[in-house]
């Protein structure tokens, strides 16, 4: 109604503003009821976007805007997006709306049946969204998962920009699904054969086989005898004679011929000889306690430090 009635007593009313008012009632509707709603965007200013909905002028913020379009907003000119009205003040003429909102929650749906859908086991494809020093991130579409450090191959990895870079199309396994807190653990080495498996007929005791320093430790040095194999050289192992530190025989990357000790395939485990793998010297062994290649197991106590053991005897005199 523009006026009450003109002078010819007529009430004076307006179609097109009766319809803008029901508009913006439509708009309070759906901001309430929360529903995503459909919008064009028609041009970027300084604070973020201006966009059609309902026929009424609104304004989507910066902030508002997906993070996968916040770092070019002109990108989404022309284009029409999912939104959700936050804002209607019909006095100020002001309707804000955001994308970011509509996208968490269509993503949530999406991610609800994502997690319906997958299984352990499943082999899916994927994109390498994130690297970490931790593992990389993969995009599945509706949900990212995680393929830890640990899992991207049998073989040890420093660095995850070794194996895989952002962008790189993936095929990977799920290993673990936690609905509760949408995480999703992913593996790559076990799309292939578990090195370990049949273990000890590729590595049997008393056989000599070649490998690489990888690492040196206190208690010895692991050497990587195959692929995604690495056993450990305990010190005590390294010679005949007592070794004081394991630098001192060995350094990363030196190739060595070693004897095989003990595989198992349980444990993981692999002990490595290198003084066995040559006859020892004359005189024979000059350190002869039990001792385990692992560390925390049994400790060897070197030749030279054994303390020697006295005993006190007194003689009874005689008659």
């Amino acid at each position: 109604m523009l006026q009450p009635e003109n002078e010819d007593g007529n009430v004076v009313l307006s179609l097109r503003r009766a319809r803008a008012e029901s508009v913006w009632i439509k708009a309070q509707d759906q901001q309430v009821s929360g529903e995503m709603m459909d919008a064009e965007v028609r041009e970027q200013n300084k604070g973020g976007l201006i966009v059609n909905i309902l026929g009424l002028r609104g304004f989507l913020p910066t902030s508002q805007v997906s993070r996968t379009y916040s770092s070019n907003l002109q990108e989404l000119v022309g284009q029409r997006i999912g939104v959700k009205i936050l804002e209607v003040n019909r006095k100020r003429n002001r309707l804000i709306v955001s994308q970011k909102a509509a996208f968490d929650e269509d993503r949530a749906r999406q991610r609800g049946e994502l997690f319906e859908k997958l299984k352990i086991g499943d082999e899916i494809q994927g994109k390498v969204s994130g690297l970490t020093t931790y593992g990389a991130f993969v995009n599945l579409g509706a949900a990212d998962g995680l393929i830890h450090i640990s899992e991207l191959s049998w073989d040890r990895v420093a660095n995850v920009g070794d194996v895989l870079q952002v962008g790189q199309d993936v095929q990977v396994k799920v290993i673990k699904l936690d609905p509760d807190t949408s995480r999703i653990s992913l593996s790559l080495r076990q799309l292939g054969q578990d090195p370990w498996d049949h273990i000890e007929k590729r590595f049997p005791p008393g056989a000599i086989v070649e490998g690489e320093v990888t690492k040196i430790k206190k208690y010895g040095a692991f050497l990587q005898i195959g692929d995604g194999i690495e056993g450990l050289l305990h010190i005590s192992e390294l010679a005949w004679e007592h070794v004081e530190h394991t630098e001192d025989v060995v350094q990363v990357g030196q190739k060595l011929r070693v004897r095989v000790l003990q595989a198992d395939r349980s444990r993981r485990r692999i002990s490595l000889s290198l003084k066995q793998a040559e006859e020892p010297p004359p005189g024979g062994r000059t350190d002869e306690t039990e001792v385990s290649d692992y560390p925390g197991e049994i400790e060897r106590v070197p030749q030279a430090e054994r303390q020697p053991v006295y005993a006190e005897v007194s003689a009874a005199p005689q008659e």
